[in-house]
């Protein structure tokens, strides 16, 4: 069987607060978009190899996986027999979007269907909760406000769709430790959702960010550079996604992006 792991951006990004446990309470909404990468997952052969991988190189041994780790968890629990895994890497690394969380989401919605578990998606959830905090978003995979350490969901609708997409990825990645290092936590008179909610799109930059801009750019001003090169080419929103080092922006009409922006990796696409 044949998957198409997504990626996502982020819009907007509140630290609201640190936790107890080191983690940090944010707010932001979880947005899916058409940049996909490829999971093959099939019954083993003797010959096949039990993970093959094409495209971006994956940068682990194998057993780091996050499709691996997905499996070796549902194997604790249900049987399983022996799998191939073919991912051909799309979506790149350290850069905010979460290909490697929602690899991990489509292996445990892809194993569910190839042996036919029938787990309903409150149990997918919570197992891909074990993965990683944003790895539930990926099981049902719709706009999401998400709360808490990313985990808390609710669905959301925003004015969006239909619109078209520019993802702007430069030729390095922010590792998400040393992007929180810096953050400051701080508490809003009203919550991102709500904000939304009452701002039409072209006035979003006045009223959310991601907060991870303010120290990210200080670090790395070419990701500021590339941020409003997009508004200049009429970008109605522009932002970081998660920690980066993508930026994107959200225009009305196709934008044009090669030749502004030499060096990086750039997709294009409407939203859905």
């Amino acid at each position: 069987m044949i998957f198409f792991p997504n990626a996502k951006i982020n819009i907007g990004l509140f630290i609201t607060s640190k936790r107890n446990d080191a983690y940090h309470n944010l707010e932001s909404v979880f947005y899916p978009v058409g940049l996909s990468d490829i999971l093959e997952i099939k019954e083993k052969t003797a010959n096949d190899p039990w993970f093959a991988n094409t495209g971006i190189a994956v940068d682990s041994a194998p057993e780091q996986n996050l499709c691996y780790r997905a499996l070796k968890l549902m194997r604790e629990k249900y049987r399983i027999p022996p799998v191939a895994f073919h991912l051909h890497k799309i979506i790149p690394f350290g850069a905010g979007l979460g290909g490697g969380s929602s690899d991990a989401a489509f292996t445990l919605k892809a194993l569910n269907r190839l042996f036919h578990l029938n787990l309903d998606i409150h149990t997918l959830k919570e197992l891909a909760l074990q993965l990683g905090s944003d790895c539930p978003f990926f099981i049902e995979n719709h706009p999401a406000f998400a709360w808490g350490k990313g985990n808390q969901l609710e669905p959301i609708q925003l004015p969006i769709q239909g619109k078209h997409l520019a993802l702007v990825v430069p030729p390095f990645s922010i590792a998400t430790p040393e992007a929180y290092r810096y953050v400051k936590p701080r508490k809003r008179e009203m919550p991102l959702n709500k904000i939304l909610a009452q701002t039409p799109p072209e006035q979003w930059h006045q009223k959310i960010q991601n907060d991870f801009e303010t120290s990210v750019f200080k670090e790395k001003p070419e990701l500021k550079e590339i941020k409003y090169n997009l508004y200049r080419k009429g970008a109605l929103f522009a932002s970081m996604s998660g920690s980066g080092s993508s930026i994107y922006g959200i225009f009305n009409d196709p934008p044009v992006l090669q030749e502004a922006f030499s060096g990086c990796y750039t997709w294009s696409g409407q939203l859905k």
